[in-house]
């Protein structure tokens, strides 16, 4: 199989997925690791199953071919998190070292599923550098950002840009750290792009040279309501350019979209996303995107 696309707004071709019971097994695991994963509560197996059944259809009807990844030893209730193990890139599939501890067991579990589907493996990331899928953003193919914060390193950064190659434009965004060193903020916390000129972002949190960079390629922006934020407004997924997919309860954010020209879904997100802070973008690792112009 062959990557395309790099971009975050392409029409979606190809997306790996790990299903709730894959990654939460059973009401046993659930209980032994919410508290100490930072889950706000535990996650109620069978409601997750019907929340992700509603999300895979909702992909799939979108032209998307869905790849299950396997559960497996090692993996925590955080591998229904699939972008953050692995990164596409126009040599292949790269494997993250991943700043949480706990997921370190996901890299080469995914890595082996998309293996046997055909994928090349490019390389990987290797102590002491971390990275995470969920602070990488392909703006083209030409053109790379990258959060460094509590779960990417400058190693890990360093480390990227040499398996990519001097011909992309790897810009580095300082990410603020969390209120606990255990909890997430990724990139993509504050930024989803939604077409080749139009993101969704978190204005208050967005470094000056940051929005700076994106305003010269073109980027102009929908922003993100105070109020929303926190409860994962800006944490959208591109199903092509200007339709996107959401969490639900977000009204002004989703109103904010549909003026500036966006089709918008959304999806019950309770077990799958709320629970455990990871929103549509989380849940899925894009492979193949249709490539920008």
């Amino acid at each position: 199989m062959t990557l395309a696309g790099f971009n975050e707004y392409g029409i979606l071709k190809q997306v790996a997925v790990r299903t709730p019971k894959a990654a939460y097994v059973s009401p046993d695991k659930i209980e032994k690791e919410w508290e100490k994963l930072r889950f706000y509560s535990a996650p109620d197996l069978p409601k997750a199953t019907e929340e992700h059944a509603r999300f895979l259809e909702i992909l799939s009807a979108s032209g998307a071919d869905i790849i299950s990844l396997e559960p497996g030893d090692g993996l925590t209730l955080d591998a229904i998190y699939a972008r953050d193990a692995l990164l596409v890139s126009p040599k292949g599939l790269i494997l993250c070292n991943m700043g949480r501890a706990g997921r370190r067991a996901e890299p080469k579990q995914n890595a082996a599923t998309l293996e046997r589907q055909g994928f090349r493996i490019a390389g990987q990331i290797m102590a002491p550098g971390t990275l995470e899928g969920g602070d990488i953003i392909w703006l083209d193919a030409n053109a790379l950002a990258v959060g460094e914060g509590p779960r990417t390193n400058a190693e890990g950064i360093r480390q990227l840009s040499e398996l990519l190659g001097p011909d992309i434009d790897v810009h580095v965004v300082p990410l603020p750290a969390p209120d606990h060193p255990e909890d997430v903020f990724h990139l993509m916390s504050m930024i989803s792009p939604l077409d080749q000129d139009l993101a969704l972002i978190y204005r208050p949190l967005m470094p000056d040279s940051f929005l700076k960079w994106l305003t010269a390629r073109g980027m102009t922006f929908v922003e993100v309501p105070e109020a929303e934020f926190i409860p994962m407004g800006c944490n959208v997924l591109a199903l092509g350019p200007r339709n996107v997919f959401m969490l639900d309860r977000l009204p002004e954010t989703k109103a904010r979209l549909e003026a500036a020209g966006c089709c918008v879904q959304t999806y019950r997100g309770d077990e799958i996303s709320r629970k455990g802070e990871g929103g549509p973008t989380c849940l899925t690792r894009p492979l193949v995107r249709e490539a920008s112009l």
